[in-house]
């Protein structure tokens, strides 16, 4: 009998005791009525939902939910009043999930909410009723979440359903995905919003909370290098920098209906890849086949990469060491000889007389300017590109989500070099002066043996070697410069052009080119800053600037020079090394 109905009971009894208008009845039944009453609350409270059952059958209920533990008063204010007040406030689930609540306020369900839609899902759409919440850590709840969000996206759910994560749900399988693993729990927000997960910005991140995890990768033989593959090719570097356009997972791989690679319906089977990179490249693949999409360094990597990736590996640490040595041992020999001496020479000798040579001629210097400036923009924006997250690189990629500014910036670079390139050429046909000037740069048989000299002289084997006027100093660097500014050009516009290429060339020769014009970059950066700032800055002969490429002379006493008067030493007219 319930607590409710033994009350009725008692007050029938006190209304059949004789005499109970007058005598020790009438008042003592007032009294012990009073303690009964005024003992109800506690009793009601500590018989908890078994008392309100009596009446309620949620309070049966609420015995297999999540809940269980709270009590009817833990949720439910005056609930010791009876009759229950009509007014009084339902539970609020804020009460005690605040965060999720804030969360789900925030997301697209909440903002419909808002909106005035009342269609759309609160708590108890999705959680079910407040008195039967089950745990959503439950198998039983995460399998049946599908079905859950299929009351209203039931065209998404099919797909995923016949997708490979929709099928592992449905086998059991408790590490693969759901709908919350990738859209989030309460805070859901469209895809187009930039803070979403599946967003264009951060849809590889979600995809590798599995694909980049390892354990999941070797518990399910899952490929473990997709996620780093990724990010080191083109598409993967421009989405870090911000890019909304550029391709990410679910371009190729889908959104909800992902397949694997080996059914003929998938989008990325090798039969449809043509139609999946032709929605950006059109053509892709018509001719040749594309082959494998992502690179990985070691096995994996075509010969052809391989191969470019270890000569360009090997090149750029022997060039770089060898240039360290040379111009490394050439400033300790004249730091010993400067500052160390026991009767240190002047650090200023006097000018020779006589005119000064002019080491660049004026439409030299203009061509200089305009490719200092054009390398070094390149050299900014080629590897902002490849590291988005450094400190430098942030001005170029801080408008990359609505505007290609670091891509236009390096473009126009390039397309500055090659013109500089172009007109170099042109004014050595055009002009006999800029000619003759520039056959001295032509290399001669005597470059060796100067190159052995001075590399054995700044590792302490001999004494100064008197080297020619334009020596192989300047010999490798502008034979470098013209030969990377072609490797560079020509790589350069595969890139850029890359549409037609993946149209009519395969594909590895584009990865060949990214490649190449990577490691070329690197090889020219370091020898510009080895080699060429050390003659024009850090040489102690020059210091702190050889401003022959600003007036055309330089400061640098040099020993006879072709186009010297005969027999005397001029400025900017030899080299010692």
């Amino acid at each position: 009998m319930g607590l409710w109905a033994k009350r009725g009971v008692y007050l029938s009894i006190l209304e059949r005791i004789p005499g109970r208008s007058g005598g020790w009845a009438a008042a003592v039944a007032p009294l012990a009525l009073l303690i009964f009453l005024s003992t109800f609350p506690a009793r009601a409270q500590e018989a908890g939902a078994d008392v309100c059952a009596s009446c309620h059958e949620q309070g049966q209920k609420l015995k297999a939910s999540i809940h269980a533990g709270l009590g009817c008063s833990g949720c439910h204010e005056k609930h010791e009043k009876y009759p229950h007040p009509a007014n009084a406030p339902k539970p609020a689930c804020t009460t005690c999930h605040s965060p999720q609540v804030r969360d789900y306020s925030m997301g697209v369900h909440g903002r419909a909410v808002k909106a005035g839609n009342q269609a759309a899902p609160d708590c108890s759409m999705c959680h079910g009723d407040v008195h039967q919440t089950a745990s959503a850590r439950t198998e039983a709840f995460r399998k049946a979440e599908p079905e859950t969000c299929g009351m209203c996206h039931d065209k998404v759910v099919a797909e995923f359903k016949a997708s490979v994560h929709g099928k592992a749900v449905e086998r059991g399988v408790k590490d693969a995905p759901l709908c919350t693993n990738c859209h989030g729990e309460h805070s859901i927000l469209p895809h187009k919003d930039v803070a979403s997960s599946v967003s264009a910005a951060h849809v590889s991140e979600t995809c590798a909370r599995c694909h980049g995890d390892v354990r999941l990768s070797r518990k399910f033989g899952l490929p473990p290098d997709r996620i780093t593959s990724f990010d080191s090719s083109f598409h993967g570097l421009a989405s870090k920098s911000g890019s909304q356009t550029v391709a990410n997972c679910a371009s190729c791989h889908g959104v909800h209906g992902i397949l694997a690679s080996s059914d003929p319906k998938s989008m990325i089977n090798a039969r449809n890849l043509p139609a999946t990179c032709g929605k950006c490249h059109p053509g892709a693949g018509s001719r040749f086949a594309l082959g494998s999409i992502h690179l990985v360094q070691g096995a994996r990597e075509p010969d052809l990469l391989r191969w470019a990736r270890i000569f360009y590996l090997t090149l750029i640490p022997v060039t770089i060491g060898l240039m360290l040595l040379h111009h490394g041992g050439d400033w300790i020999r004249k730091l010993i000889y400067l500052r160390l001496k026991a009767q240190p020479v002047k650090a200023w000798r006097p000018m020779p007389p006589g005119p000064p040579e002019i080491r660049m001629f004026l439409a030299e210097r203009l061509q200089h300017a305009l490719l200092a400036v054009s390398f070094i923009v390149l050299v900014w924006t080629g590897f902002a590109l490849k590291y988005p997250e450094q400190w430098w690189a942030r001005p170029l990629v801080v408008w990359e989500g609505s505007w290609p500014v670091r891509g236009t910036i390096h473009r126009i670079a390039a397309a500055v070099m090659v013109a500089v390139t172009v007109l170099h050429a042109l004014s050595l046909a055009a002009s006999r002066r800029l000619r003759e000037h520039w056959k001295t740069l032509l290399p001669v048989k005597a470059d060796i043996y100067e190159g052995f000299a001075g590399l054995s002289y700044a590792l302490g084997l001999r004494d100064k070697p008197v080297i020619s006027a334009h020596s192989y100093v300047e010999k490798a660097e502008y034979w470098a410069v013209a030969w990377g500014t072609v490797v560079m050009g020509l790589t350069g516009v595969l890139l850029w052009a890359n549409n037609w290429a993946l149209k009519f060339l395969p594909k590895v020769w584009l990865d060949l080119a990214t490649t190449i014009h990577f490691y070329e970059a690197v090889l020219a950066a370091l020898s510009i800053v080895v080699w060429h700032f050390y003659s024009v800055i850090f040489d102690p002969d020059v210091y702190p600037l050889d401003p022959a490429f600003l007036t055309g002379v330089s400061v640098r006493t040099r020993e006879s020079h072709p186009h010297a008067p005969a027999g005397k030493p001029t400025r900017g007219s030899g080299e010692s090394a």
